[in-house]
Order: C-alpha cells, then sequence, then structure tokens
C-alpha cells in the first residue's frame, strides 16, 4: 500500500496547493515576530530623570532653557559613572519655595551641590520621548527596572510550557483543529494586553499569548512540512523560518509609524483574527488522518489536493497506509535520551547549542535597543542578514554538509560579539557591521540546529528529542532579559563579553558532532551508537584505497 510521499509524486510535491498552503501558514511566521522580539519596541527604555515638582515654575519664571534647567536641577549630570543618580535621584529640596535665585538656586540650601541630600523619584519621572512604551507608562525604571525583565521573560515561560504540550495537542487533536484554537486565543490576549489597565494585568496576558503563540508556530511548520513532498521538506522549512525575518521589517516600519505602544500591540496582534478564515481554506493533514485511522478522509483531502494541482491521482494509490515512522510502536522514554553514550553526548551537546542560539539571539536584538542608535533603522538592517544565513544554508548544507558551517556560524557570532565589545563608539559604522555579521552568524546556528537536531535520534524518539532539546531554547529565553539588562548596569558591552564565551564554545562543541550529511535518519539506538565507528571505518577505508594501486605496481 501506498504512503502519502508515493503519492505526492504522482499529484504534486510543490505545485499550485502547497504554494498556496506555504503562503498563507508563512503570513503566522511572520506575524510571530512582534510575541518574539517586539520587547525592543514595546519595551524601549528613553533617557529620563525624576520629576521635581515646582521645578517647571521655577524655569518658566527664570526663563531657563532646557540645558539649564536639568544643570540646575538634576544631580550627577556629566558624569557617565552617574547615570543612576541622574535618572533615579533628585535632591532631596522644595522647588516651591519663592526666594530661590534663578542663577544659583541651590544656594539656598547649601554651599556645596555635594552636601544636598538626595532622595528616590517619589514623583514620578520625565521620560525624553514623543511617544510611549511599556516602561514609560508603567514606570519600569530604577527600583522596577527588573519588571521590565520579567516582561519577556513571562512569555518565554509560556512558550516553554506551550511547547511541551505541544505535539500531545497535535497528535491528538488533529493539527487544524489545535492551529485554529492557538490563533484565536493570541488575537484575544493580544488585544486585551493592549488594553490593559496595570502592569499586573498586562503581564497576565503576555503570558497566556506566550502558551499558545509559539505552539501556534509550531504547528503552521508541521503542517507545511506534512503536505510537502521528501525532497523540498528541508527548502520549505527554511523559507518558513525566512518569513519570519518579513516579520522583523514589517514590524520595524509599524513600530516607526505607531510609537505609542498600546497602538503598536493592537496593530500586531489584530491580524490573527484573520487568520481564523484558515478555518474554510485549510484542511487538515491527511498524514495526521491516516495515523488516526481515517483514511476515508485522508483520501478526500488528497483528491482534492490533485484537483488543486490539476493532476489525476491514479486509481493503485487510491488505498492508504501510514509512513513507516507512525507504523513503529517502540515506546520512547526521557531515560533513552542519557542511558547511553552517543545519545547522551547528542543530548546534552544539542540542549546548550538551542540554549546559545536563543541567548545570543535574542541579546542581539535587546542589547541593540540599548546601544543608543536609530532604533528602527538599526532594527531593519540587522534583520536584512537574515535573508543571506538562510541562502547560505540551503547552497551548503548538502553540498559541505552542517557540522563544519554550523561551528562556524556560532564561532562567528561569538567572534563578532568579542569585537563589538571593543571597537570605539566613534566606529560606529564598523560597529554595526560587525552587529550585523554576528546577528548573521546566530540566526545560521539557530536554523542548523532546527533542522539537524532530528537528524541524530532514532524515529521512536525523534519528536521527544526534539522537543526536550528545544525547550533549552525557552529556557535561554527566560535568562536573556536578565543578562542583558542587568549586566549593562555593570558595563554596556559586557552581556557581548558573555555572549561571546558561549558562542565559542557552543561551536566547538558542535565539532563533537557526527556529520549527517547524505545519511538516512537512524531508526533505533544502535544505529546512534555506531555513528562514530563507522566514520572512523570510513577512514580507514579511504587510506586503504589510496595504497591500493601502488601494491598493484608491484
Amino acid at each position: 500500500m501506498p504512503t502519502v510521499d508515493d503519492i505526492l509524486e504522482h499529484i504534486g510535491e510543490f505545485h499550485l496547493f502547497q504554494k498556496q498552503t506555504f503562503f498563507i501558514l508563512s503570513l503566522i511566521s511572520a506575524t510571530f515576530t512582534p510575541i518574539y522580539v517586539g520587547i525592543v519596541f514595546l519595551g524601549f527604555t528613553p533617557d529620563h530623570r525624576c520629576l521635581n515638582p515646582g521645578v517647571s515654575e521655577l524655569s518658566k519664571r527664570c526663563g531657563w532653557s532646557l540645558e539649564e534647567e536639568l544643570n540646575y536641577t538634576v544631580p550627577g549630570l556629566g558624569f557617565p559613572g552617574d547615570t543612576f543618580i541622574s535618572q533615579c535621584r533628585r535632591y532631596d529640596v522644595d522647588w516651591n519655595q519663592t526666594a530661590l535665585s534663578c542663577t544659583e538656586p541651590l544656594a539656598n540650601f547649601t554651599s556645596s551641590k555635594n552636601h544636598i541630600p538626595l532622595t528616590s523619584c517619589q514623583d514620578g519621572w520625565v521620560y525624553d520621548t514623543p511617544g510611549s512604551s511599556i516602561v514609560t507608562e508603567f514606570n519600569l525604571v530604577c527600583a522596577n527596572s527588573w519588571k521590565l525583565d520579567l516582561f519577556q521573560s513571562i512569555v518565554n515561560v509560556g512558550f516553554f510550557i506551550g511547547s511541551v504540550s505541544i505535539g500531545y495537542i497535535a497528535d491528538r487533536f488533529g493539527r487544524k483543529l489545535s492551529l485554529l484554537i492557538t490563533i484565536l486565543i493570541t488575537a484575544v490576549s493580544g488585544v486585551l494586553m493592549a488594553l490593559s489597565p496595570s502592569y499586573t494585568w498586562m503581564l497576565i496576558f503576555r503570558f497566556i499569548q506566550g502558551l499558545v503563540s509559539k505552539a501556534g508556530w509550531l504547528i503552521g511548520y508541521i503542517l507545511i512540512t506534512e503536505f510537502v513532498g521528501l525532497k523540498y521538506r528541508r527548502t520549505v522549512g527554511i523559507c518558513y523560518q525566512m518569513a519570519f525575518t518579513v516579520g522583523l521589517l514589517i514590524l520595524a516600519g509599524i513600530a516607526y509609524a505607531l510609537p505609542s505602544w498600546r497602538w503598536l500591540q493592537l496593530t500586531v496582534s489584530l491580524p490573527y483574527f484573520c487568520f481564523l478564515l484558515y478555518y474554510w481554506c485549510l484542511p487538515e493533514s491527511p498524514r495526521w488522518l491516516i495515523s488516526q485511522n481515517k483514511n476515508e478522509k485522508a483520501m478526500k483531502i488528497i483528491k482534492h489536493i490533485a484537483r488543486k494541482n490539476q493532476k489525476s491521482l491514479p486509481t493503485f494509490l487510491q488505498s492508504l497506509k501510514p509512513d513507516e515512522e507512525d507504523s513503529k510502536k517502540m515506546s520512547p522514554s526521557f531515560i533513552d535520551l542519557v542511558r547511553t553514550p552517543q545519545m547522551r553526548k547528542h543530548t546534552l551537546i544539542l540542549m546548550y547549542n538551542w540554549f546559545t542560539s536563543s541567548v545570543l539571539y535574542q541579546g542581539l536584538i535587546m542589547h541593540m535597543g540599548l546601544a543608543g542608535g536609530n532604533i528602527y533603522l538599526d532594527f531593519f538592517y540587522s534583520a536584512l542578514v537574515e535573508f543571506p544565513a538562510a541562502f547560505i544554508i540551503i547552497l551548503t548544507i548538502d553540498r559541505v554538509g552542517r557540522r563544519y558551517p554550523w561551528a562556524l556560524s556560532n564561532m562567528v557570532a561569538g567572534a563578532a560579539c568579542l569585537i563589538s565589545a571593543f571597537l570605539p563608539n566613534d566606529l560606529m559604522w564598523l560597529k554595526v557591521t560587525v552587529a550585523c555579521l554576528g546577528r548573521m552568524g546566530i540566526t545560521m546556528a539557530y536554523e542548523m540546529v532546527c533542522l539537524v537536531n532530528a537528524e541524530l535520534y532514532p524515529t521512536f524518539i525523534r519528536n521527544l528529542g526534539v522537543m526536550v532539546c528545544s525547550s533549552m531554547c525557552d529556557i535561554g529565553g527566560m535568562a536573556t532579559p536578565f543578562l542583558v539588562y542587568r549586566l549593562t548596569d555593570i558595563w554596556h558591552e559586557l552581556p557581548l563579553v558573555v555572549f561571546a564565551v558561549i558562542g565559542f564554545i557552543a561551536g566547538i562543541l558542535v565539532l563533537m558532532l557526527p556529520e549527517t550529511k547524505g545519511k538516512a535518519l537512524p531508526e533505533n539506538i544502535e544505529e546512534i551508537e555506531n555513528m562514530k565507528r563507522q566514520r572512523k571505518s570510513k577512514e580507514k577505508i579511504i587510506y586503504l584505497q589510496v595504497q591500493k594501486p601502488e601494491v598493484s605496481n608491484n
């Protein structure tokens, strides 16, 4: 009996139906961008200082310019090491006194500025920005700055829980129903987040959005790879991730046009309501239907695909059987991931690389938001380099292999972070160029770990292995905001040095993995354990073949 892949060879592996399906699912990939990295704009932290009651009236009475007002009333200005004082402390004086001088207003309190006591910003802050962010609206600065870290970490907690459960949900209830449910919840929670009256409510809706949004992205990935033929799966998977990059470019433009975080959040959430129309234009996966013994429904969808592709379905292909992978009845166990030496090595290295890819990818984007340049242009330019990263993978993965490009991309990202940390700010063009190179490197590493992970596990445990290893991606996402925002308080470039060390270690560890180019997917743990020995045997065979002509000449 034929499998779905056998049928797709006759009715079209990537024809009109698959192209239309790829397009509509790619929209989900693009709109996932604001949820994943939207903190750059939603959580933008502008220059700020304490609000001093009475200063505005005194400034008007004295005719001060803004520079004079700041020099007279804000402590710690002009000293790079005292930014905390200038942003989070104010003079503990009453600026409403009518006897204050316009030339030396602090002389009424003491003979020296250094002797005036300081206090916290009890009356709030003044932000130097024409727009708004969650930082400016909920005052997530100074003692409350950790709440910005929590805002990004909580969505990654949602990613983690949602990703762990998505395999069961999609396998139990079907791809289409699960996708529609995640779309609906993402849309509603996104709108409610834009309307949140307080930080706590915003955090709750952010967590709910995290629970379902990445799960929806993953279901879209599963669906499109199940609709296309075998030889197109890898390319389609990479292009699906490229749609995420398109979303980055669009997000930069929308954020520039809408500097208010509430309008930005509402705008990027509304498209999800349109995706509910997929109920009528997106069929269920025939592979899933066959795995549930619903062959008649699967054949009905297959005939629909054939008509859409203007192909005829031969009669001898109109009976179905599950794919070989689905017919296996071996029970996967978490212990299998670490029980044998090679499996244990694969699991630990892959987990670390998922962690590294998440930390460096999200971390570089967040750090860019703190760089002080044009955040919109910097975000746009750094997103552009993700396209050549995807093309390099497509060109090299079946020619050069997986291992060396993957290791090199991690090391390039690490080297770029280290170089960028010590470049002077007056060489901004070079700093931006190196940063873009690092972004391209970690993008390649991120996409490579997605592809190679499945190739290093046997069939019966492949889904579990990918799920467990990729969960470290979300663990890294939880840690990244604290790494970036807290380390920059010590030294602005310190996160880049940490990223460099993490990236170099990841590159070295990748070299310890076997090459999977041209190899069939392993079916059992024994084949995994034999990978290393097969490589050694191959090297010996090549050596004997080189020596053979010399023997024949004698």
